[in-house]
């Protein structure tokens, strides 16, 4: 076994207050303090409809902090923050100072991205082991983080060293999987991406324009080999086996029952991705719409479909 240097607390009442779903975004990652009032109003918003958690899609601590001074009950978390990215001795301090000033509102994600996207990838799994030694010594509670694991040896160190997993872009027999390993205290919240369309052409056309960027990355190329896809699967944007695998789509029924089904493998927290037609861009700022209206749309939607 790991070493194993946290103990997994009572996570009853973390589960309580973050719901069954919460939202994953990439457009709750404000960069641009001109437009902070208009990411306010959409994070209220989701306060409103129900949601309970708010993932920051790619933020830092600093990122998830704008959000949190922006709504009253949320909790918000990074996902996911890479270690290569931030000193843990500043990790810890940030996260001090928004524990000290909204306690229990913060959640930090932590990953190590893909080799090929980081210049400093390197031996990720020691290298996540020391950062997680370094927020101990700097003493950053386990209680409040979380590690973007897919693979074994990752999962088990989230189980170790953390208050559980948040895989990206998944499957149920991934999430079943990982939850043999985990156990059943840990916190297991996969992001999901859903469309909501029901036309199959429409859907996964939507999907593709989103899925096929990341279907290059090692990690989540290696993870999809493992769980029996092929690489012919992973070409051309991913066959229609893999995107309806990883992709959830249809109408209120249809999308209901199959984030079901994630928890029934597993999970215990569903961080939903709204996918539009839209295409996808890493800096909402540059794009000039920081907040789509098409994605606030669709959280309402969502929030009938899965809160009610």
């Amino acid at each position: 076994m790991d070493d194993a240097r946290t103990t997994n607390p009572d996570l009853g009442a973390l589960k309580e207050s973050i719901g069954r779903y919460g939202i994953w975004s990439l457009a709750l990652r404000v960069e641009d303090r001109a437009v902070r009032s208009a990411l306010g109003e959409a994070a209220r918003e989701l306060e409103d409809i129900g949601y309970r958690a708010a993932w920051v899609g790619g933020g830092s601590v600093r990122h998830a902090r704008t959000v949190i001074e922006e709504t009253s009950r949320l909790t918000v978390g990074t996902s996911i923050q890479r270690i290569w990215d931030h000193e843990a001795i500043d990790v810890a301090r940030e996260f001090a100072e928004l524990q000290a000033a909204h306690p229990d509102r913060f959640l930090l994600g932590l990953g190590v991205g893909h080799a090929g996207a980081v210049e400093q990838y390197h031996r990720p799994y020691s290298a996540m082991v020391g950062y997680l030694d370094a927020l101990d010594a700097c003493g950053q509670p386990g209680e409040r983080r979380f590690l973007a694991a897919l693979g074994p040896k990752m999962l088990r160190l989230a189980r170790d060293r953390s208050i559980g997993a948040f895989p990206y872009m998944t499957t149920t027999a991934h999430i079943a999987k990982a939850r043999e390993i985990l156990g059943d205290g840990p916190l297991l919240a996969p992001e999901v991406k859903v469309v909501l369309e029901s036309d199959p052409s429409r859907a996964r056309a939507v999907a593709r324009l989103h899925v096929r960027p990341s279907l290059t990355a090692p990690n989540y190329a290696n993870s999809f080999l493992r769980s029996g896809f092929t690489e012919e699967d992973l070409a051309g944007g991913g066959s229609d086996r893999l995107v309806d695998a990883i992709v959830v789509w249809g109408d209120e029924v249809r999308v209901k029952e199959r984030l079901d089904a994630f928890f029934a493998a597993g999970a215990g927290h569903v961080a939903v991705q709204l996918l539009t037609d839209a295409p996808p861009v890493m800096d909402y700022q540059a794009a000039g719409q920081p907040l789509d209206s098409r994605l606030r749309e669709g959280w309402r939607r969502l929030g009938r479909i899965l809160l009610t």
